[in-house]
């Protein structure tokens, strides 16, 4: 998510840290003898990871990183990191790597390096089939009801792009979808991705229409500056695992749905 460690001052701050911490990164071969893997998740950002009820953090991303540590032959040690200190914490060696919805940005490409992308992220309209649209821009219309959460960015989007639609503000994501499948709305304009725990809790026959065109995000794996050898492995290994469905099959299981934006695996990196 690009929202987190924006601005010249949290640059600064990351880079700081970069410098002070990149030799303290362990290497691809001192995470192979130490036959242990460590990853950094943010467990406030369910599906990618939440707490269960027998307070461990699972999700996603933590499935992946299991991947990871087969294919490596190594145990694995989740670490929970919050939104304004994964890059920190990779970059100064707190953990082998970061996720948690980590958006490759050209600013944060300057702190860390990436992997390819893992997944996506970027806004659609989710609506039921008994409604007529076929194009988000058929939702510019005074008839229209958007059902929104209360401080997202995409209700700016709305008001900027949509302005003749209603709005109706709601406090959280369960609420929406409960007014979309009671008819009390006709659509919401968000990542979909992150809808699809809670479409599964209604009956109705929900309809995407991903023809926003407003960006899509690539989010990728974070690793320390210059750890060349365990970047290649790890895009080697997302090729593989891309390639065979397992990262479809995981998200699938955690989101709900197939992946909004898909990502199309490719061994060029």
């Amino acid at each position: 998510m690009k929202a987190f460690t924006t601005g010249l001052a949290a640059l600064a701050v990351g880079m700081a840290i970069c410098i002070g911490g990149a030799a303290s990164a362990r290497s691809f071969d001192d995470i192979l003898s130490s036959k242990k893997l460590v990853v950094g998740v943010n467990p406030t950002l369910p599906p990618l990871a939440k707490f269960n009820d027998q307070n461990q953090i699972e999700g996603f991303d933590v499935d992946v990183a299991k991947k990871f540590a087969d294919m490596l032959g190594v145990s694995l040690e989740v670490v929970q990191v919050g939104s304004p200190d994964r890059v920190p914490f990779v970059a100064s060696g707190k953990v082998d790597i970061v996720m948690g919805g980590l958006t490759r940005t050209p600013d944060r490409a300057k702190v860390i390096d990436f992997t390819v992308p893992l997944h996506t992220e970027a806004l659609g309209v989710l609506t039921t089939e008994a409604k007529p649209f076929k194009s988000w821009k058929e939702l510019n219309n005074p008839d229209v009801k958007l059902v929104e959460v209360r401080g997202t960015t995409s209700v700016d989007f709305i008001k900027k792009n949509l302005p003749k639609a209603q709005i109706i503000l709601l406090d959280n994501y369960p609420d929406v979808i409960r007014a979309l499948a009671q008819g009390r709305g006709d659509a919401v304009v968000d990542v979909i991705d992150y809808l699809g725990m809670f479409m599964k809790a209604e009956t109705v026959k929900w309809k995407i229409l991903n023809d926003v065109n407003a960006g899509v995000d690539y989010d990728g794996i974070g690793v320390a500056r210059g750890n060349e050898a365990l970047l290649r492995w790890l895009n080697v290994a997302l090729f593989q695992l891309q390639s065979d469905g397992v990262i479809d099959d995981i998200y699938k299981k955690w989101f709900g749905l197939e992946m909004v934006y898909p990502i199309k695996p490719s061994p060029y990196f």
